[in-house]
C-alpha cells in the first residue's frame, strides 16, 4: 500500500458532468465567459464565435445521460471546441475520463489537452448514436506548464448539419484524491487522572478525484479506557451516523484491537468504506468523534495519539491504495497519587485516665510521588494530647494536622499518637490524607477508629446500649 507525496496543486474541473445550470428539455446557453448572462454554462468556454454551449436533459429525444440528469452536445451552433484552461504543477500526474456518443449515427471528437497556446492531441472518439463510449487515460504535465488546456474538438458527425452531433457527459479531469487528516483533543489539556477526552478526527479531500472505500481507524491511546457509546459522524456525509457494534452501521469499536474504526463517505455501511468528494464539493469534509477516560496509569505522563485512514484512487484501470496519516495529538496529564489511611487503636476500650494508644499509617500507592502530604487527625473532646512520633514529618495537637511531606509512590508514612481518655462514652477519631495530586480513589484516604471510655467500675457502662 502506498502513500500520497506532498499534494500538488489541485486540479478538478467545474461542472464536469454538465450538471449546472438545469435546463428543461435543451437549451443553448452562453458559456462561461459571458458573465453578464443571467444563465450561463458555469467552467466551460468554447471557441463557437457566439459562445454558445447545447445541454440536454436527460430522456430528452430518447437519450439517457451517461451521468447525473444532464449533459452536452458539442456541436451547438457551430462546429468548436469545448474546453477549460486549469492551474496545474509541473510533473504532476492527471487523470482524465469521459463518455462519447453520436446524436444521429457516427460521430468523432478529439481530446486536446496542453498549454493553452498549443495543446496536443491525445485521442480521437468514435461512437454510434446506440450507446455512450467510456474512455479514461492519464496525462503528466510538462515542465514549466502552469495552465493546462483540456479540451475537446469536434472532428465529424453524422447527417452533416454543422450544429449536431458529439454528446459528452461525465467529463473528470484532475489529480488524484489525496486525503489529509487532522486531529484534535477536546479539552487540550494539561488533563487529570479520570477525565474524559474527545478525540476529533477530520478527513479532508484535497485531491481532484473522489476517495473511495474511506476507512479510517484509530488506536485508542495507552493509558486510557475507551467509553461505549461514544463514536458519532459530527460532520460530512451520513452526519449522526453512530454504533458500537460491528457491522450494523459505518463505526464500531474493535476490542480485540483497542481501536475504532469508521467507514466514511457517501455510501459508507458497516461491510465498506464510502467515497469522499473534494474539497470544492465538501470544503468541510467530514469529521467524526469517540471519547476515553484516562486512566490511573497515565498521571504524570503524556498520552500520544495518531489516526490514520486507508483508501483508493480508482480514476484510474484498476483501484491505487492510499493511506494518509493525522498529526499526532499529544495531552498531558497531571500526576496522581492514591493515599490509602489505616488507623488503628491499641485498645478500643479503655477508662478515664488510661492512655489511648492510636498508630496511623499514611500509604502512596502511586503512579506518582504524593508531595506535601498531610493527614488530619484532630483529637475531639473526651482525648487530652500527650505525645506524637512518626518516621516522617510532624504533628501539631492543636490543629490535628499531621505535615508528613513527600511521600514516594509505594512508599508509607506512620504516626503513633499518644492521648489521656479524660471522660466516659464512645469516642470517634478519623483520620484522612490529601496531597497535591489528584487522588484517584479519594474513598481509601480516610479511616475512623471508634474507643469506649469507661468510668469506674461502680458506675453504669456508658459504652452499652440504653435501654
Amino acid at each position: 500500500m502506498s502513500t500520497p507525496p506532498a499534494a500538488p496543486l489541485r486540479v478538478a474541473l467545474v461542472n464536469g458532468s454538465f450538471e449546472q445550470p438545469a435546463v428543461t428539455d435543451y437549451e443553448i446557453l452562453p458559456d462561461a465567459s459571458q458573465t453578464q448572462a443571467p444563465k450561463r454554462v458555469p467552467g466551460w468556454l468554447t471557441t463557437a464565435t457566439d459562445h454558445r454551449i447545447e445541454l440536454w436533459r436527460s430522456g430528452f429525444n430518447g437519450v439517457p445521460a451517461a451521468e447525473g440528469a444532464q449533459f452536452a452536445e458539442l456541436n451547438a451552433n457551430q462546429v468548436a471546441t469545448l474546453y477549460q484552461d486549469l492551474p496545474t504543477t509541473p510533473g504532476s500526474k492527471l487523470y482524465w475520463r469521459l463518455y462519447h456518443r453520436g446524436r444521429v449515427g457516427q460521430d468523432t471528437m478529439a481530446l486536446d489537452i496542453g498549454a493553452p497556446g498549443s495543446p496536443v492531441e491525445q485521442r480521437r472518439f468514435t461512437d454510434g448514436n446506440t450507446a455512450w463510449g467510456y474512455y479514461t487515460g492519464t496525462y503528466t504535465v510538462p515542465a514549466g506548464q502552469t495552465t493546462t488546456r483540456f479540451a475537446f474538438r469536434s472532428v465529424s458527425a453524422a447527417g452533416g448539419n454543422r450544429g449536431i452531433g458529439n454528446f459528452l457527459d461525465g467529463i473528470f479531469f484532475g489529480t488524484a484524491p489525496y486525503l489529509v487528516l487532522t486531529k484534535t483533543a477536546v479539552p487540550a489539556g494539561p488533563l487529570e487522572v479520570g477525565d474524559v477526552v474527545t478525540y476529533r478526527v477530520t478527513a479532508r479531500n484535497e485531491g481532484g478525484g473522489n476517495a473511495e472505500n474511506v476507512v479510517l481507524t484509530d488506536t485508542v491511546p495507552e493509558g486510557t479506557t475507551y467509553v461505549p457509546g461514544s463514536l458519532r459522524v459530527v460532520d460530512g456525509p451520513n452526519i449522526g451516523a453512530k454504533s458500537d457494534a460491528q457491522g450494523d452501521d459505518q463505526a464500531y469499536y474493535d476490542a480485540q484491537a483497542d481501536r475504532v474504526v469508521f467507514h466514511l463517505g457517501n455510501g459508507a455501511s458497516g461491510a465498506q468504506g464510502g467515497s469522499l468528494p473534494g474539497t470544492e464539493t465538501l470544503p468541510s469534509g467530514t469529521t467524526v468523534e469517540y471519547r476515553v477516560v484516562i486512566d490511573r496509569a497515565s498521571g504524570g505522563k503524556q498520552i500520544s495519539n495518531t489516526a490514520s485512514a486507508s483508501y483508493e484512487n480508482r480514476l484510474g484501470p484498476t483501484p491505487e491504495p492510499l493511506t494518509a496519516t493525522s498529526d499526532e495529538q499529544l495531552t498531558e496529564v497531571r500526576p496522581a497519587a492514591d493515599l490509602t489511611v489505616a488507623k488503628a487503636a491499641d485498645a478500643t476500650t479503655v477508662t478515664v485516665g488510661q492512655t489511648v494508644t492510636y498508630r496511623v499509617a499514611v500509604r502512596n500507592t502511586g503512579p506518582n510521588e504524593a508531595t506535601g502530604v498531610t493527614v488530619a487527625d484532630l483529637l475531639p473532646d473526651g482525648l487530652t494530647f500527650l505525645s506524637a512520633d512518626g518516621t516522617s514529618g510532624t504533628y501539631d495537637p492543636a490543629t490535628g494536622q499531621w505535615a508528613v511531606g513527600d511521600l514516594p509512590d509505594g512508599s508509607t508514612a506512620t504516626l503513633t499518637l499518644r492521648a489521656k481518655a479524660t471522660r466516659p462514652g464512645r469516642i470517634t477519631n478519623t483520620a484522612t490524607a490529601t496531597a497535591n495530586e489528584k487522588d484517584p480513589d479519594p474513598t481509601s484516604n480516610t479511616d475512623t477508629v471508634t474507643v469506649c471510655v469507661e468510668p469506674a467500675p461502680s458506675c453504669c457502662d456508658p459504652c452499652s446500649p440504653r435501654k
